[in-house]
């Protein structure tokens, strides 16, 4: 009995079990029924008022996390923000661009975009024979050319570029390895496509070369009656071969081990940075330790000690010594190392990214260390480069990152409406206007002028500043100059194919802008490294009486044009022995007339153009001179190369240069940062 009651229990508690789920599972179809059949109306509302209708007209409401979007305009610049990630920005967390909220720090918004400016520099023949001169068919073939490529970057009608795709489907290496037939065939460049990054290394096992004579050797004083020189050294460099096309890349680390021929006399390592063919402050080590005082590097000293010929052993006296081993009675056991290159014997070194900077082993030990400077990151450096005396047998790059960079020129712009230019003045109240030469490609260094000495105009009522870029080899830097172009509203298009020879058309482009559109008093030329202390310049302006004619900056008297080297100029495009008059073309000032008188030539096709611009514009002013006096005024302080305190115009500066020096001069100091 007890039994057959159990189990009638067990099976009346089975039975409420499936009746259970039986309820549940008709009130799971009950609920899927009503969700999917009841019209929601208020959402449908809301979705087809956000498509309906701006977002400046009506506020969109946020619905389950914002995945409901809007449509878009074709012209609006959703991808801008996307293809220009940052490093670093102030916005840390991945938001999704078509849920972000609208705010001034995006150009996704139409309202964010201003006006395509074109210069209206017009440049044609009238005459039927065409051009004069070698120069004016380069004019007239880069005009045509670059009118058609601006019509077509205008009407949106660019295909990718071959060279973009090839770049995005680029991969990131853990390592590379490469034999010398290898490195030899590459040109003797290990390229990174990635760059660098903490903990990265290279190793190379190479033999330096046997000394040879030089007659002018450039690391040694040269010897009278031209007696050569033994000279054994070599170069092995890391260099940004993607900063910037179509110039020289910049050295990030430059070491220079100098076997024989150093101007001292002695072995000696050095190393250094160079920008834009601007070299920083060189770091040599001759043999001699770190000084106890001087700053490390990750806890490595920046110069370790070698045997030298002259080591006389004064860094401790023989009476000190004795002193120590009879008070001790222990022998003081020192291991000197000599120098680490011998002529035809193999070494290997190996070059390694830490926390603070470079550090350089050979052969198990040791050598140098050489801390980051600014302006230069690990990123950036894609290639290493080797040359000189010296044999290269192998090449080891590891710990490489294998996340890829991006190197859209887009990453330099910062998209905050604090940077877009401020409405021009009322006509006639511009004091001085500034034309910044700049190239297509040259993001980073408009961007750094923005935050930087353009923050001074931009407060300024009687002060104007415009970049002044023509069109680029490359269909990509066009397509983003013009987002730029359109979202900061500082850019004057010059539609002309760029090239470094005609670069005197921007010179001409900027008289006819600062002249006829804002009708200035006085005009300045400078380029995009250079770095101007605004309130000097003005300064010096104003000393010069109303109505005079002024030419203004550091100028240059009886120079005579190179025939040999890279800036070399042959007779046919100078034939003269020497240069007018003219100032340095990183800086210099112009009045109003003689913008004018140069427009005038120029569109009456009278003026004669030279590839050096600001040759140019001295030969110009010489021309001018001959109707109306000119007023000369030189001044050192409006600096050719690099920067020294107190100046007027410092040149060569890198972005991150030019944001310390900002930095310093808002806090009353003209000081440079020679890194």
């Amino acid at each position: 009995m007890m039994r057959k009651g159990k189990m009638e229990s067990v099976a009346s508690s089975s039975i409420i079990k499936r009746r259970s789920i039986q309820a549940i599972a008709v009130f799971s179809v009950f609920y899927i029924f009503v969700l999917y059949n009841m019209p929601f109306n208020f959402i449908y509302d809301d979705i087809a008022a956000s498509q309906s209708f701006p977002s400046s007209s009506f506020p969109a409401r946020k619905l389950v996390g914002d995945v409901i979007t809007r449509t878009l305009p074709l012209e609006e610049q959703v991808d801008f923000a996307i293809s220009a990630p940052a490093r670093p920005r102030t916005l840390h967390a991945k938001v999704p661009v078509a849920s972000a909220p609208a705010s001034s720090s995006t150009p996704s918004s139409s309202s964010n975009r201003r006006a395509l400016q074109v210069s209206g520099l017009v440049f044609q023949y009238t005459n039927a024979t065409g051009p004069t001169s070698e120069l004016d068919k380069v004019v007239r073939n880069a005009w045509e050319t670059g009118i058609k490529v601006f019509t077509e970057l205008k009407f949106g009608k660019f295909d990718e570029d071959e060279n973009d795709r090839n770049q995005t489907m680029e991969k990131c290496p853990h390592s590379m390895v490469m034999s010398e037939l290898e490195f030899i065939r590459n040109g003797s460049v290990l390229e990174l496509p990635c760059g660098l990054t903490l903990g990265s290394h290279i190793t190379l096992m190479a033999k330096p070369n046997k000394a040879h004579p030089e007659i002018t050797p450039k690391i040694a004083i040269p010897k009278e009656g031209n007696q050569a020189t033994i000279v054994s050294q070599f170069m092995i460099e890391l260099q940004g071969l993607k900063t910037v096309d179509g110039e020289d890349p910049p050295r990030i680390l430059h070491f220079n081990p100098r076997l024989k021929g150093d101007w001292s006399g002695k072995p000696m390592i050095e190393l250094n940075t160079c920008y834009r063919m601007q070299w920083g402050i060189a770091h040599r080590c001759d043999g001699w330790k770190s000084r106890a005082d001087e700053e490390t590097v990750d806890g490595l000293v920046k110069c370790e000690k070698w045997i030298r010929d002259d080591d006389d052993h004064s860094e401790e006296s023989k009476t000190k010594w004795w002193l120590n081993r009879i008070i001790s009675g222990k022998k003081m056991v020192q291991i000197e190392w000599p120098y680490p290159f011998v002529e035809e014997k193999i070494f290997v070194l190996t070059l390694s990214a830490g926390l603070e900077g470079y550090h350089v082993n050979v052969d198990g030990r040791h050598i140098a260390s050489f801390p980051y400077r600014t302006g230069f990151v690990l990123e950036d450096a894609t290639g290493l480069s080797v040359s000189g005396d010296i044999q290269v047998q192998s090449v080891f790059s590891g710990s490489l990152p294998t996340t890829h960079p991006t190197f859209s020129p887009l990453k330099h712009l910062e998209i905050s409406s604090q940077w877009q230019a401020p409405p021009l003045p009322p006509d006639g109240a511009v004091e001085l206007f500034i034309g910044i030469l700049s190239a297509g490609n040259h993001f980073a260094e408009r961007m750094a002028v923005r935050k930087s000495w353009m923050q001074s105009i931009a407060k300024s009522p009687n002060m104007v500043a415009r970049f002044f870029v023509a069109m680029h080899g490359r269909k990509k830097v066009n397509v983003d100059l013009k987002r730029e172009a359109e979202f900061f509203g500082d850019i004057i298009i010059v539609p002309f194919m760029d090239s470094y020879d005609l670069v005197v058309l921007k010179t001409v482009a900027i008289c006819e802008y600062g002249a006829r559109v804002l009708s200035a008093k006085h005009i300045m030329k400078c380029d995009d490294d250079t770095f101007v202390k605004i309130d000097s310049v003005m300064m010096e302006v104003k000393k010069v009486a109303i109505g005079n004619s002024l030419y203004l900056g550091n100028i240059n008297f009886h120079h005579k044009p190179l025939r040999n080297g890279k800036w070399s100029v042959t007779y046919e495009e100078w034939p003269e022995e020497d240069y007018p008059s003219y100032a340095n073309g990183p800086g210099y000032v112009i009045s109003s007339d003689i913008a004018h008188f140069i427009i005038s030539d120029f569109e009456k096709h009278t003026l004669r153009l030279f590839k050096m611009e600001d040759v140019s514009m001295g030969m110009w002013i010489e021309q001018f001179n001959n109707t109306r006096p000119v007023q000369y005024i030189h001044d050192l302080r409006f600096c050719q190369f690099g920067c020294f305190d107190g100046y007027f115009t410092a040149h060569y500066q890198s972005p991150r240069q030019m944001m310390c020096m900002w930095d310093k001069l808002k806090q009353g100091k003209t000081e440079c940062c020679n890194f």
